[in-house]
This record gives structure tokens, sequence and C-alpha cells, in this order.
């Protein structure tokens, strides 16, 4: 039997090659890295394939795909969304990602991609910030503080210099969780009792919760003027965080208003109801934020080329670090027409096998 050519080779990041991988670079280094390799393709947008991700949805969640391509490299992501798994101790949100060479259509990596998830949505909601929120911003409320919080909490120090969080939960050992977690990292914490105490005197309101149903997280009268609104929360059919009168007072971005009309804040709205594109602000072609009373709103749901680019960056760590496996994942004959004579070749006994069996020979 031959060994497996090295193009039938995968690189392989497992969660615990993922972990040593970010550990390695830095969280911080991690996600302003990470950033820029999102702001690079947000750059590149009208050069990308883009679908609204293809959802399954059921009654206790959804299962989703997540795929695009820049022409060059196609990448895709699987992920889950499962708002009881967290009751029966298991996560919320899991995903993998596959990133492949569009000339061959062989893939080029396959990692891990929940806590890659955490990492890219945290990186992007920064990203937007950059162009949304007030200049000089140092405080934010996180409202919903489980998987996602403390990721989105270091993103917006590293790329804004948030160092003052208001949390609030509706389960306050989240909140505590969180602190404790990024204790030591710079940040002058408070723990809140409710939500309308945790929004004071903030520049940035980051909702990130994780219950699929229409809720109201933020009412109309806890949204003064010149606040930006990262929405990270609602992102599917029947899941939203804000009220909608806080919507129809915001100026609000998007990533892809396909898929956010159906996903997003903005599902409460009219089907016309004017958005902008956060590609077209990064360009240029549209204006971010404008005045220091404005209401700017982040209707955040994930779009695959964050992911595209997060896969991007993984592979590009992968040569310096070695903080990867290799995976046998391809059928690679030595003649390419046949494949049924690699499956018979498989059931030869390798040179070292005959030669065993010879030595037994011998010795009998």
């Amino acid at each position: 039997m031959t060994q497996p050519s090295r193009l039938a080779i995968v690189p392989f990041v497992s969660v615990d090659r993922m972990m040593k991988l970010v550990l390695t670079i830095g969280v911080e280094r991690f996600l302003t890295e990470l950033a820029a390799y999102i702001e690079e393709d947000f750059r590149r947008w009208e050069l990308f394939d883009k679908t609204p991700r293809v959802a399954s949805h059921s009654h206790d969640g959804v299962i989703e795909l997540m795929p695009t391509s820049d022409g060059r490299l196609y990448g895709f992501k699987y992920v889950n969304g499962h708002p009881k798994n967290m009751r029966e101790g298991r996560q919320t949100v899991t995903a993998f990602g596959v990133l492949a060479d569009v000339g061959s259509g062989y893939p080029m990596l396959l990692t891990e991609m929940t806590i890659l998830t955490a990492l890219r949505t945290a990186a992007t909601s920064a990203v937007a910030a950059k162009y949304l929120a007030p200049k000089g911003s140092q405080a934010m409320a996180i409202i919903g503080n489980g998987a996602q919080s403390e990721f989105q909490a270091i993103a917006f120090k590293a790329l804004l210099g948030i160092d003052r969080l208001r949390l609030y939960d509706i389960d306050r050992s989240a909140s505590e969780k969180c602190a404790r977690n990024l204790a030591g990292k710079g940040f002058d914490i408070t723990i809140c009792a409710t939500g309308q105490d945790a929004v004071e005197g903030v520049d940035i309101i980051t909702t990130v919760t994780a219950d699929k149903q229409y809720a109201t997280i933020l009412t109309d009268n806890m949204v003064g003027s010149g606040i930006h609104i990262n929405a990270v929360g609602g992102d599917c059919p029947g899941k939203t965080e804000l009220h909608r009168d806080i919507l129809l007072r915001s100026d609000i971005f998007v990533e892809f208003p396909p898929q956010t009309r159906i996903e997003g804040e903005i599902q409460q709205l009219d089907a016309d109801h004017p958005v902008t594109e956060l590609w077209q602000v990064m360009t240029g072609q549209a204006k971010g934020r404008q005045t220091a009373e404005q209401i700017t709103l982040f209707d955040s749901v994930g779009f695959a080329t964050e992911d595209f680019s997060a896969l991007r960056y993984v592979r590009d760590q992968l040569k310096a670090t070695g903080l990867y496996e290799e995976l046998d994942l391809l059928a690679d004959p030595d003649e390419p027409r046949d494949l049924y004579g690699m499956l018979l070749r498989a059931a030869e006994p390798s040179p070292a096998q005959q030669g065993d069996r010879r030595a037994d020979k011998l010795i009998a």
C-alpha cells in the first residue's frame, strides 16, 4: 500500500491547535491582525460571490452553510445556532470551515471555527466601530455576557482603546464570569443590575444575547443621542434585540442587505427602509458617522466574507507556527482515472509486511 502523496494531505487545525495558535500570537494581536484581513476583504467586496447563508431551521435552532469566493480562493463555514444547548451543557454555536483553491478545487485548510467565529465576529464589530462609533470612545456596555462577551471587549480595546466596561446579563453569574476572565486586561469593569444601568454614560452599546425570540433588550428610552449600537445577537429570522423605534431613529449599517433583511434587526422594518452597506463606508462611497448627535447602528448578522478572511488569516499563520495536523483527506491515485485500482492496491501488503511474512517463513 503506497503512502498518500503531498497533494492528498490537507492541513487541519483542531480546537487544541487553534487555542495554541491564538495564545502563541496573543489574543489582542490576533484580533488586530484578523481585523486587518477583514477590512481588506470588505474593501474588495465587489470581487466576491455573495449569497445569503443557506439555512435549515428547526424548532430547536438552525444549521447553516456560509460560502463565498473571490475567484482565487473559495471558503465556506458550517455553523449551528441552538440556544437550548446551553441548558444541556453544550455550546450554543459550533462551527468548522474549509478554504480551497478555486483552480484545482482542492481543499487547502480544514479548521475548527467555534473559537475562530467568536474572534472574527468581535474583530468585525470593532472594524465597523472604527467608522461608526464616536471619536475617542472609552466606555462600552455589553448586554449579554455569554461566550462572545470577552472577545468583543478585547477587540474593542485593541482597535478603539475601550477601557471601561459596564456588564449586564439576566444571569449575574455570566457577568461575573466575564469580569473574572477579563481581570488584568486593563479594563475598569462594573457589573450592573439592569440593562438601563449598564447603558448609563457609555459611548457604545453591544447587545449579544442568545435566545431565539423577538426580544427587546434595548428599549427606546435607553438610547440617547450620539450612541453607537453594535447589535450582534439578532442573527436569524424571528430573533431580534432592539425595539423598532430605536431603528427608526438610527442610521443603520449592514454587511449584506439581502441577508440582513431576513435575519437582522431590520427584519422589523419595511423591505425598502434605507440602510448603508459597510463596505461602501470603508471605500469612501458612503458616509459613516457624520455628527456627534447621530445614532449609528451596526446590524451585524455575520457574513461569509468575514469567515473567508478568518480562514485566510489562519492559513497564513501555519507555516511560521506549525500548529496544525496533516489529514489524509483526498483520494489521490497515481493514475487519476484509476480510482478503483487504488482501492485494489490498498488490499496488497506493504513491502514491510511482505518482509515480515518472508521472515516468518524462514523462522518456520
